[in-house]
């Protein structure tokens, strides 16, 4: 009997040895801070210092990390962009092209009925996660995070009527939609935002103690229009200080007619309206200072992280869903295939990655799922299309020539392969810009023969896949993605 009862203890022993040394290598793993900020273009100080924009806390994070100058959504546009970011997958994979509920981007799809939201990945592997504020399309579907903080409902606090822009513009009022675009000072105080309050929610949760290591969402709503912020910000950027964005009158005249479709946007302000209105430097001023504000509310973050007992043990990633054109093009949207619509900020920071490193080289945030899970030790998930910029980070050169792939509707496709960017439109007609010489692409090359061969190359980097619309995605601002779902 004797033993019988060493043998069960010695057994008891090896199983508590082994669980240890299981908690151990989870609890060793890093922390993440998965800052997501919305419409937030490169017009950063660590970037370009572009207008005199003022981005301190940024660019101090920055020079803390690894920053992709050169970094591209999936989709112009937040529901897709969201989507497979969180997805590991392609909007032509998915056929996740307009706006989709959180609830229903796992569906009948086939793509993604049964995808492992990037948040979940980390729950399913020991992490505690917590989210709050815009992180998919709206917040988060149910039950992916531990601690959901939600979010408030729309982009306010509003004013009782609207400063400057009716929403409207010259759009078909009865059958297409209202843009929330405005400008101007408001609200009063920094606490009156949501994004005061969802910095609040995770300082609080910073100060706590985990038995596991997390996963923090944090989601902020601006620079998302309307340009609302207290008048403090606006005193940031006095209008003699800035300096419009690269724009030509007749940019679009060697533009394809669905170019030119996807990039009818009568709801929103034109170029040419906010030149003879006087608005542009104030449009763009509400834009800075809306960046400013955000700037200072990541500072309280990463202030409240570096007094924390995380401080020395957390990954965290900074990035948008795409970039913002601010009179580029013709208009102030996103929506676009040009650089301007697709080009954001992305960058790592954390345990054992370079500091003050800047890579120039293009890549997607499609990317960001599988390099977080590398950064933190985690098995890779083997549904990512996107491939982990780690090894770039440590100064390792790619295997092949990095590249990145944007997707606008069904089978329109924008490929930018650091000299150029090749666009391809479903009807096959084209757009390619040489940055080397016409970095705000304003002569579209395709219809030289000199550059045919370069075309024939870039094509090679158009997806296989072209999935037709999900039943459950839409966007219904415009007559063209009307259409295109419909047929």
């Amino acid at each position: 009997m004797k033993k019988i009862n060493k043998v069960v203890v010695f057994f008891l022993f090896i199983g508590t040895v082994i669980i240890h040394a299981q908690t151990k290598v989870v609890s060793d793993r890093p922390n993440v801070l998965f800052i997501a900020v919305d419409d937030l273009n490169t017009w950063l100080g660590c970037l370009n210092n572009y207008s005199n924009t003022k981005t301190p806390n940024i660019d101090k994070l920055s020079a803390a990390g690894v920053l992709f100058s050169n970094a591209h959504c999936q989709a112009p546009l937040c529901g897709p962009s969201r989507a497979s970011i969180m997805t590991g997958l392609r909007p032509s994979t998915t056929g996740i092209y307009g706006m989709i509920s959180d609830e229903k981007i796992r569906s009948e799809n086939p793509a993604t009925n049964d995808i492992t939201f990037l948040p979940e990945y980390f729950r399913n592997n020991g992490y505690h996660t917590m989210g709050i504020g815009k992180l998919f399309h709206n917040f988060a579907p149910k039950g992916v995070f531990d601690e959901e903080g939600g979010r408030e409902k729309g982009f306010g606090p509003l004013p009782e009527k609207r400063f400057v822009w009716d929403g409207f513009g010259t759009s078909d009022r009865e059958n297409y939609g209202r843009t929330s675009t405005d400008w101007g000072a408001f609200p009063e105080r920094d606490e009156q935002m949501p994004d005061h309050q969802s910095v609040n929610w995770t300082i609080e949760r910073l100060n706590k103690d985990y038995e596991k290591p997390f996963f923090m969402g944090l989601g902020f709503l601006r620079p998302h229009v309307p340009l609302y912020v207290p008048q403090k910000w606006f005193d940031m950027h006095p209008l003699e200080s800035i300096q419009v964005a690269p724009y030509l009158s007749d940019d679009l005249k060697d533009i394809p007619q669905i170019g030119l479709d996807i990039n009818d946007l009568p709801m929103m302000p034109s170029t040419e309206w906010a030149i003879e209105s006087g608005e542009w430097k104030k449009i763009i001023q509400a834009y800075l200072a809306c960046v400013s504000y955000i700037d200072y509310e990541i500072g309280r973050v990463m202030e409240a992280l570096e007094n924390s007992k995380y401080a020395k043990n957390t990954v965290i990633v900074l990035w948008s869903d795409h970039g913002y054109r601010l009179g580029e093009k013709g208009t102030f949207a996103k929506h676009g295939l040009w650089d301007s619509a697709t080009k954001a900020p992305l960058l790592f920071a954390g345990p054992n990655l370079p500091k003050g490193k800047v890579i120039d080289a293009p890549v997607e945030m499609l990317s960001i799922y599988p390099t977080l899970l590398e950064l933190c030790g985690l098995p890779a998930y083997d549904k990512n299309e996107g491939t982990s910029l780690v090894k770039i980070m440590h100064g390792n050169k790619p295997e092949t020539k990095t590249y990145a792939l944007t997707t606008y509707g069904m089978n329109n496709h924008s490929v930018n392969h650091g000299r150029f960017r090749f666009t391809q439109y479903e009807d096959g007609t084209q757009e390619l810009y040489d940055h080397k010489i016409d970095p705000n692409e304003f002569t579209n090359l395709a219809k030289f023969p000199e550059y045919k061969k370069i075309i024939e190359k870039l094509k090679h980097f158009l997806p296989k896949t072209n999935e037709k619309w999900d039943a459950n995605s839409s966007y219904t601002f415009q007559p063209y993605f009307v259409n295109q779902k419909s047929e």
